[in-house]
Parts: structure tokens; C-alpha cells; sequence
């Protein structure tokens, strides 16, 4: 089944709970008062491909869909071009469309600030995943969607990224993937400095493709139907990185 099959059936907000269950199910139609705590949701943390894959997978769904229409709300700018973004990167077929946007419109309309959201998706994934990561280039995708990223919303990308347990370093190379090739320095995109030796930054680059290899970031957790943005990241890695060593001349 589809993950939006499964977000559409609302099963899984109950074991999933939190504010991320409470809309899953005003989605399907059950009352907010059957989940759970307004932030407590279970950890659902685990081994690598375990049978909670499913609702984590579901989890990150959500909170896409969710931290990005508070952050439509930010640049005092709200319009459907967000909604447009998402369908446009993550595989939203047609028949689908309006359930997300009715998402999106329960999340902007919550009173919760966006913070009890980001804080259940980080408690389901370990500090600074590879998904969460993921996660936050989706909402850089949706920032852009009105043609250019506003210094609130980078702010606001940034309030994320810390609760998610990224450095700010991390943050910068985050950001960096997500200005644009043209502004973007590939240095900081693969995390590394000009003073780092070429089998260091070779090493660094290595890492990052291995742990943003799209069936890695599958097995953790990220919906398939997201793995155009997964392949997106890859290439922006292995880009910068073919830039450094062209600079550097390395083999």
C-alpha cells in the first residue's frame, strides 16, 4: 500500500499519538482527544527496517506536511503554491491532493506553534538522521516555492534543524545543498574546509552519498514515494564534490 493509503486509512495515528496522531486523525475523522499527550508520542525507536518502518515512515509524512504550513505562515505570505511545491517533489497523485492540502490547513490552524511537531519527529529518528535531514531539505523545497527563500524562513529552518540536533555547521552545509548551484560553495556543502587534505574531503564525501544513499534512508524510514528528493541530495553532493576535485585536482 501506498504511504498515502496508509495516511488516508488512520490506523496509525493511534500508535503514532502526539499532535502529528491528533491530525492524522482529525484527517480520518476520529476525535483529537483519543491520542495521546500533546507531545507525547512514542520514541518508536529501533533497528534499521524494523515493523515500526511503517509508522515512522508516516510520522515523516505528516511532519512534512505539517512544519511546512507553519512555515507558510512565516514570510506572512500564505497561498497554495506550498502544497503545489509538495506535489511536485513527492509523488502526490492526483486523487490525493486534496487530503494533503487538508493537512496543511489543520496544521496552519492548530495553536500549537510548530515546535511540539518537530519535537515528536525528532524523538522517532536518532539525533541528526540522514532522514531528518532529508526532511528539512522538503522544506527547503517548499520555501522555495514562491522563487526565493526568505531570511525568516531560513530562520525558521533553523529553529528545525537545532531541535532536530543538527549543529550549526550541519546547518550551514543544509543550507548551502539548498541555495541553488550557482550560490551554493561545494566546500560547505560536503562539510568540509579548504584546509582538509584531499583524502579527507574524498572521505567526507563518501560519507555523506553512504548515508544519504536513497535504500539507506528507505530502510530508516523515509517514505518511498520521497525518494526523488533523496536522489536530488545525492547528486547535489556528488556536484560539489566533482567541483572541489576539478579545483583541487584530484583523480
Amino acid at each position: 500500500m501506498s504511504i498515502w493509503g496508509k495516511i488516508i486509512g488512520g490506523a496509525a495515528g493511534f500508535a503514532l499519538g502526539g499532535p502529528l496522531g491528533a491530525l492524522l486523525g482529525a484527517l480520518a475523522g476520529h476525535a483529537a482527544d483519543k491520542y495521546v499527550g500533546a507531545e507525547g508520542a512514542p520514541a518508536l525507536e529501533g533497528p534499521d527496517g524494523d515493523d515500526r518502518s511503517g509508522t515512522r515512515q508516516i510520522a515523516f509524512t505528516i511532519a512534512v506536511i505539517a512544519l511546512g504550513a507553519k512555515m507558510a505562515k512565516v514570510d506572512g505570505q500564505v497561498d497554495r503554491s506550498e502544497v503545489a511545491a509538495f506535489k511536485e517533489v513527492f509523488q502526490v497523485p492526483q486523487s490525493e491532493t486534496a487530503n494533503v492540502a487538508r493537512i496543511f490547513d489543520l496544521a496552519k490552524r492548530d495553536a500549537r506553534g510548530f515546535e511540539p511537531y518537530a519535537r515528536q519527529i525528532a524523538k522517532m529518528f536518532r539525533k541528526d538522521s540522514p532522514v531528518l535531514e532529508e526532511l528539512l531539505d522538503g522544506l527547503f523545497h517548499i520555501a522555495r516555492a514562491d522563487g526565493r527563500i526568505h531570511d525568516s524562513e531560513i530562520e525558521y529552518l533553523k529553529q528545525v534543524a537545532t531541535l532536530f540536533g543538527f549543529s550549526e555547521a550541519d546547518f550551514a552545509r543544509i543550507r548551502e545543498a539548498n541555495v541553488g548551484p550557482d550560490k551554493a560553495d561545494p566546500y560547505t556543502i560536503l562539510g568540509v574546509t579548504r584546509a582538509m587534505s584531499n583524502d579527507e574531503i574524498r572521505a567526507a564525501w563518501r560519507k555523506l552519498v553512504r548515508d544519504n544513499h536513497p535504500d539507506r534512508l528507505i530502510a530508516q524510514g523515509l517514505p518511498e514515494e520521497f525518494v526523488m528528493l533523496a536522489n536530488q541530495k545525492v547528486a547535489t553532493i556528488n556536484a560539489a564534490y566533482d567541483k572541489v576535485a576539478k579545483e583541487r585536482g584530484i583523480n
